[in-house]
């Protein structure tokens, strides 16, 4: 029986239903049959290619050079103390500083399991440093200007001791290790170190540091010291859907009486391949960032004003092209930052880059 819009029962001959059902019914399959064959071919078989041809476009399974070139900019513009926003002071809140750091990676893979980098980070950052001296003059400081230059380098080595990549599915392991040498400029850092001599000077021991959000040591270009660098990453990819994860450890050495703290960050999360095809991917990632550094240590003492731990979340997305180019961008939201003393912490965080496989 058919049913027109009105209800009534449309009667048709049992013979003329049977047979326009059998149609209607093949019709159907053969359809679904056809939908089905174009998926498993086209959205299994050509997909898992991309996927594979996207690792090896981001370095993962190939030798020869890779050169990167990367941006990350963040924009400190909220006045803390002790973790909460604070309105004690307005003169102080109108400090900011935005940071943009380049970074330049000409990488060397020998095999799949070794490679070698070179990081050449520069750096540009505009500010308004707004702070109380604590040491003759006294008064409020207000300082507006910008610096640029090149930072601290580093060299760092990769090993790869779990690497399983089959079409369906992989896993990728890699550790890393270097060594960040003091190529920046360090003169706002000396600036901070001789107001502190100062201090102590005038007051004896104990730490007399300047009260506001922005600190000289927040613009210098190079931290004077040799510091290591350790990390690793690990990724599981199955089907369209990856689960990667890295963390880094940053161990900092004394240099010219000062010394900033060590620095842990993981990041990572879930992700989805959302377009596929032969020539290029692209992927959605909910990434997650937890940072924490300790305080630094400015003539044997604690700096009071420095250390955080903050948790960030955000997108990443991934694009792939051939088997050479992968570009990403990515925003950082911070869910958390708690801060030691006054500090001005980040609103936000944009990252990207662009590497091509030779």
């Amino acid at each position: 029986m058919f049913t027109v819009s009105s209800g009534t029962p449309l009667p048709l001959n049992p013979l003329k239903q049977m047979i326009m059902l059998i149609r209607y019914r093949s019709a159907f399959f053969l359809l679904a049959t056809l939908v089905t064959l174009v998926f498993a071919e086209f959205g299994r078989a050509c997909d898992l290619c991309a996927i594979y041809r996207a690792t090896n476009a981001k370095g993962e399974s190939a030798s020869g050079f890779l050169l990167t070139a990367s941006e990350q900019f963040t924009s400190y513009g909220t006045f803390q103390r002790e973790g909460e926003p604070y309105h004690g002071n307005p003169q102080f809140e109108q400090a900011y500083l935005n940071s943009s750091l380049t970074h330049i990676v000409p990488t060397y893979n020998f095999s799949q399991e070794f490679g070698i980098s070179l990081n050449v980070p520069i750096l540009y950052r505009s500010f308004r440093r707004v702070q109380f001296e604590a040491v003759p003059p006294f008064g409020i400081e207000d300082e507006t200007g910008t610096v640029s230059g090149l930072s601290d380098m580093s060299l760092i080595g990769r090993w790869t001791p779990l690497h399983i990549s089959k079409m369906q599915y992989s896993i990728v392991g890699s550790l890393f290790a270097g060594a960040k040498f003091p190529t920046g400029d360090t003169e706002r850092l000396d600036l901070e170190i001789e107001q502190e001599r100062q201090g102590q000077a005038l007051f004896g021991p104990g730490h007399n540091h300047p009260i506001g959000g922005i600190h000289q040591h927040d613009l210098t270009l190079g931290s004077g010291s040799f510091d290591g660098v350790f990390g690793g990453a690990l990724t599981f990819r199955y089907d369209r859907w990856f689960l990667g994860g890295q963390g880094q450890y940053y161990l900092r050495t004394e240099a010219n009486d000062y010394k900033f703290g060590d620095e842990i960050m993981i990041s990572g999360g879930p992700g989805v391949y959302l377009l596929l095809s032969k020539d290029y991917t692209l992927s959605l990632q909910a990434n997650a960032v937890y940072d924490t550094m300790a305080q630094d240590e400015v003539l044997g003492i604690n700096n009071t004003e420095t250390g955080w731990t903050a948790w960030y979340f955000g997108p990443l997305i991934n694009f792939t092209w051939t088997d050479s180019l992968t570009a990403n961008i990515g925003v950082d939201i911070p869910l958390r930052i708690y801060n030691h003393g006054f500090q001005t912490v980040p609103d936000y965080r944009i990252h990207g880059g662009v590497s091509w496989r030779f």
